[in-house]
């Protein structure tokens, strides 16, 4: 390689890094990024990402009641935990009565598979009748058992095994098809 070139290859190469250090993403990412709203310093501040979720929607519902209650094993009984985020629930569906609610039940593999149906059909079940004695009406939702075919992990850690065995209350604009 000759001098001249090796001497113009450099000159290119210097040149190039001082036109990249020239550009600023900040004016790119103000176009691209919404500005993020006024961090107050209190807990109930939105999230970065979320401070335009609109009340009583579907983004409403998971980030501020949550939709997953959770069973000890073999049981479908409430615990004081499930009662309260159903608690939440309701409130928040009298609220917005255009929702229907399909409630699915889990359970994790601790016997025989038309037992966990069986089991997770109650589980949905326990949680919908939960729902209505706090004044959800019952025609706006229907429960579904699906045993543990749906496992969140699939594990054997009794600490992770209680993440199969839950509802989870999924929004409906219009009833699942047949």
């Amino acid at each position: 390689m000759s001098a001249p070139t090796g001497y113009m290859r450099r000159l290119a190469a210097a040149a190039m890094l001082l036109a990249l250090a020239a550009c600023s993403t900040t004016d790119i990412a103000s176009v691209e990024e919404p500005a993020a709203a006024p961090m107050t310093g209190q807990t109930n501040d939105p999230a970065p990402g979320f401070e335009n979720v609109a009340m009583g929607s579907e983004e409403d519902f998971i980030l501020n009641v949550g939709r997953r209650i959770y069973f000890k094993q073999d049981s479908a009984t409430l615990d004081s935990v499930a009662m309260a985020t159903l608690d939440n629930q309701a409130a928040w569906l009298n609220k917005n009565p255009s929702w229907l609610l399909k409630l699915q039940g889990f359970a994790d593999d601790s016997g025989s598979a038309s037992n966990m149906e069986t089991l997770s059909q109650k589980r949905a079940d326990a949680a919908m009748a939960y729902l209505v004695s706090k004044g959800v009406e019952a025609r706006r939702m229907w429960a579904k058992g699906y045993g543990n075919d749906r496992e969140v992990r699939d594990c054997t850690e009794r600490s992770c095994k209680v993440q199969n065995r839950r509802v989870v209350t999924n929004l409906r604009t219009q009833p699942d098809a047949a």
